[in-house]
């Protein structure tokens, strides 16, 4: 059962699992679970990423920093590959938003090809979802 398809799914419902009772801060307060699946579509449709292990953790990029999960849990049930990727892109939240910010700008060309490929299709699913909607309290930028 570790077809391509059976390890995605693995990671879907693990993800859909740990981010189900969180809401996107638009307007309409659109289900979390769609940013990650966003991600993993983004570089499969538009990147054309194949490798699996890199759409795993493109479902999975936020499970760590926004959820319960550590990356002990994740290396178990994803394995090393996956959860070193989930590792490189996820923030230090015990940190203040700005200082996140620089580290993200100056960890960015340290980072393994695999994570700089989550990390940039997760700026653009956030681009997009901004010239869609303004998140809720904050000011329009046009």
């Amino acid at each position: 059962m570790d077809s391509d398809a059976a390890l995605l799914l693995e990671a879907a419902d693990f993800a859909a699992f740990k981010h189900r009772d969180q809401r996107r801060k638009d307007t309409n307060s659109t289900p979390y679970i769609n940013h990650p699946i966003g991600v993993a579509r983004i570089l499969s449709h538009e990147g054309g990423v194949t490798d699996i292990k890199v759409l795993q953790a493109a479902l999975l990029h936020d499970t760590v920093e926004d959820t319960d999960t550590t990356l002990e849990e994740l290396e178990a049930k994803f394995g090393e590959a996956v959860a070193g990727i989930v590792r490189e892109v996820t923030d230090d939240k015990s940190l203040p938003k700005q200082e996140r910010k620089r580290l993200q700008v100056e960890h960015a060309p340290h980072c393994s090809p695999q994570a700089k490929l989550v990390k940039l299709a997760d700026k653009l699913y956030n681009l997009r979802d901004l010239n869609r909607c303004t998140p809720v309290g904050q000011l329009s930028l046009v």
